[in-house]
C-alpha cells in the first residue's frame, strides 16, 4: 500500500479496470438493430419493456449521467449518485459519488465491484463478472476525488459510512437489476466487499474477495516478519536484502540524485517533512514491493552483487520497484483517504527488517506520517476485531483468494465454525495480483462453480459436476486484460 498500486487494487487492483471503446473478439454480439430490449439494440431474452436502460437508470432519484461510452455487446455508463455526507444525519449535506454501470442484460446477475480507491471510467470486467457473464456496477470509494464532499469532514470517512454508500447504490439499482448480486474487489477492494457484507449481510448473494488483508491487532505484526524470513528462496532473499542495504549505505550520493530528480519534477515533501524521510521510505519499501508485484522467477533479474553495483544501478533497481517519487506531496495527496483509514481503522503493517542493522533512521513509518497534520487522526482498535469476529462466525457464501508469496497474505481472513458455504484458496507462488484463474485446476473449478451457483447461473452440467465449471463469458482482451495482473502505478504498501 505505498508506491507501486493505483486503484488495485487498486489493486486497484484493480480487477477489471481497463477497457476501450470498440469491438473485441470475446465481446457479446449485438443482434437486430431495431430491437430495444434492455436498451442494447439486441434481444437477450430479458425483460419485455421497450424503455431504454439509460432512461431507467437516470430515473433513479439522485442519479445523473456524466457520459456513455460504446462497447460491443454492452452499454457503459459513467454516473454520479447523490449521497449523504453522513448517513446517520442525512440532512447535513450531500456529495456526488462516481459510479459506473457495465450493462449487459437485466435478466443476468450483477457484480458489485469496488477497488476501495478511485473508479476507472473505462469499461472493464472483474473476474466474477466474466465467470457469470453478467452486469457490473463499480463504485468509487468516498473521499477519493472527485467523490469527496466539500468541505470534507474527514470524521465521516469510515468503513460503516462507505458500506452504507454501497448499500444505497445497491438498493437503488436492485429495482432494475433484480437478479442475484455478488460483491467483489481486490486488495482494499476485497476488504471493502467484506465490510459491506458485515454491515449489510442481506444485500449480496455472495462475496468474492481477492488478496484482502485483515490486520486484526494493529500493534502486533510478527506475522509479516515470519513471512519475510521464509518467502521465496534464501538466495533471492539475500540478493534483495543486499540491494536494500546498499540503498541506505549510499544514502548521501543517491539522495543528492533524489533532490535533483525532485527539483526537475517539481516535487515537494511537506507532508513527510524532509527529503531524507521520503528517500528512506522508498528504500524501506523495496523488499515488500518486490514480493507484492513480482514472482520468484523475477529474482533472476536482481543484481547479483549489490556491493559491486554502481550508484546508477542501485538507483534504477530500487526506483523500478518502489518509485522514489511516490512519497512526495504530489503523489501522496491522491492516497490521503487510504492513509487516513489505515491510521484510524484499517491498521497497517510494521516490519523489523533486522538485516538493515542501524542503517534505518526512521523505521517503517506509520500512516500518520503520510497524512497532513491538519487532519486529526485517532485509531479505533475495535473496528477490525469486529469484522474479523463477524467473518469467522457468520461468513455465508464468501470466497477469499490469496497469493502464496504476497506479503498481504501474512494476515488474512480466516473462516471459523460459524462459516457456511465459504472458502479460502491460495494461488501457488502467487503475488498481489492473484486470481481464481491462477488456482490449481481443482480449486479453480470449485471456486467457479460456487460463484455461478451463488449467482443462480450454474449450468446443469456444473451443478451435477463442479469440476466442469468454466467462465460463462469468453475472455475479452480489452475488458479482462487486468485479470491476474497488477498495475505498476499504485502504492507499494497499499493493498
Amino acid at each position: 500500500m505505498r508506491k507501486a498500486l493505483t486503484g488495485v487494487l487498486s489493486l486497484a487492483v484493480l480487477i477489471g479496470t481497463v477497457g476501450a471503446a470498440g469491438a473485441s473478439a470475446g465481446a457479446a454480439t449485438a443482434a437486430e438493430p431495431d430491437a430495444k430490449r434492455n436498451g442494447l439494440g439486441a434481444v437477450h431474452g430479458g425483460e419485455a419493456s421497450n424503455e431504454d436502460i439509460k432512461d431507467r437508470i437516470l430515473a433513479i432519484p439522485g442519479m445523473s449521467l456524466i457520459e456513455e461510452k460504446p462497447y460491443a455487446g454492452y452499454r457503459y455508463f459513467v454516473l454520479n449518485y447523490t449521497q449523504p455526507v453522513d448517513h446517520r444525519r442525512p440532512s447535513k449535506g450531500t456529495f456526488q459519488q462516481r459510479i459506473t454501470v457495465l450493462h449487459k442484460d437485466t435478466a443476468r446477475p450483477t457484480v458489485f465491484s469496488t477497488s476501495g480507491y478511485n473508479v476507472s471510467t473505462n469499461p472493464g470486467r472483474s473476474e466474477p463478472t466474466q465467470i457469470i457473464d453478467g452486469n457490473q456496477v463499480s463504485l468509487e470509494y468516498r473521499f477519493f476525488t472527485p467523490s469527496r464532499p466539500a468541505p470534507a469532514d474527514w470524521s465521516k470517512l469510515d468503513i460503516w459510512q462507505a458500506a452504507t454508500d454501497q448499500h444505497r447504490v445497491f438498493t437503488a439499482l436492485k429495482k432494475i437489476y433484480a437478479k442475484k448480486w455478488l460483491a467483489t474487489g481486490g486488495s482494499k477492494g476485497g476488504m471493502t466487499a467484506t465490510y459491506f457484507e458485515r454491515f449489510y449481510p442481506k444485500d449480496m448473494d455472495g462475496v468474492v474477495a481477492y488478496v484482502a488483508p485483515n490486520d486484526v491487532v494493529d500493534h502486533e505484526d510478527s506475522a509479516y516478519d515470519r513471512f519475510f524470513r521464509n518467502v521465496g528462496t534464501k538466495e533471492c532473499r539475500d540478493k534483495l536484502q543486499a540491494m536494500q542495504r546498499e540503498g541506505l549505505i549510499r544514502r548521501a550520493p543517491l539522495q543528492k540524485r533524489f533532490k535533483e530528480y525532485a527539483a526537475a519534477n517539481g516535487l515537494t515533501f511537506a507532508t513527510l517533512g524532509t527529503v531524507d524521510r521520503a528517500y528512506e521510505a522508498a528504500v524501506m519499501d523495496y523488499i515488500w514491493a518486490f514480493w507484492q508485484y513480482s514472482t520468484l522467477a523475477d529474482c533472476a533479474e536482481i543484481l547479483p552483487d549489490a556491493k559491486k553495483a554502481t550508484d546508477d544501478e542501485i538507483w534504477d533497481a530500487i526506483d523500478a520497484i518502489s518509485g522514489f517519487g511516490y512519497y512526495s506531496d504530489q503523489e501522496l495527496e491522491q492516497y490521503t483517504p487510504y492513509y487516513y483509514q489505515a491510521g484510524t481503522q484499517l491498521g497497517s503493517p510494521d516490519i523489523k527488517q533486522p538485516w538493515l542493522g542501524n542503517l534505518s533512521r526512521y523505521g517503517y513509518q506509520p500512516p500518520r506520517n503520510f497524512v497532513p497534520r491538519s487532519l486529526p487522526m485517532k485509531f479505533d482498535r475495535g473496528a477490525m476485531r469486529d469484522v474479523d469476529s463477524w467473518v469467522r462466525n457468520n461468513a455465508h457464501r464468501m470466497l477469499y483468494v490469496y497469493g502464496e508469496n504476497d506479503p498481504w497474505r501474512a494476515e488474512p481472513f480466516h473462516l471459523g465454525r460459524g462459516a457456511k458455504d465459504s472458502y479460502v484458496y491460495t494461488v501457488p507462488g502467487g503475488n498481489h495480483g492473484s486470481r481464481i484463474s491462477g488456482l490449481t485446476d481443482d480449486q479453480k473449478a470449485k471456486a467457479t462453480a460456487a460463484i455461478q451457483r451463488w449467482a443462480g447461473v450454474a449450468p446443469a452440467a456444473v451443478q451435477a459436476d463442479p469440476a466442469k465449471a468454466k467462465p460463462l463469458a469468453k475472455f475479452d482482451t480489452r475488458l479482462d486484460q487486468l485479470n491476474g495482473e497488477i498495475e505498476r502505478d499504485e502504492a507499494v504498501l497499499r493493498p
